[in-house]
């Protein structure tokens, strides 16, 4: 039997797209894939120094309600979660229980 999971925070999912820079190259943005109802639960943060700043990063675990493996709004390694101006870089995805219900995503947060 599954754990039900604290679906309180709306994240927007993101993916990186490449669109012309008016000038012949390429710039990357992202575009919005959908939002999801999730829960965030932080696991670690470390600090270091990055060009004379200190910047920390924070690991993450972000459940959500499953979503079918070949729809475009079902989160992959490389895609982003932002959230309140918080911003998750999704490292991993697998299913969270047994039965296949939701979806664990192992995320990195940065902040400058």
């Amino acid at each position: 039997m599954s754990r039900d999971y604290l679906l309180n925070r709306p994240m927007v999912l993101q993916d990186r797209v490449q669109t012309p820079d008016g000038m012949g190259g390429q710039r990357l943005d992202w575009q919005v894939l959908g939002t999801h109802w999730c829960e965030l639960r932080s696991r670690a943060v470390s600090l270091r120094l990055l060009g004379g700043y200190a910047q920390s990063k924070g690991a993450a675990r972000i459940f959500l309600r499953a979503v079918a493996v070949d729809a475009p709004s079902r989160p992959k390694a490389g895609q982003r979660f932002v959230n309140a101006g918080r911003v998750f870089g999704i490292v991993a995805v697998s299913e969270a229980d047994a039965e296949g219900r939701y979806l664990e995503c192992q995320v990195e947060e940065v902040q400058g």
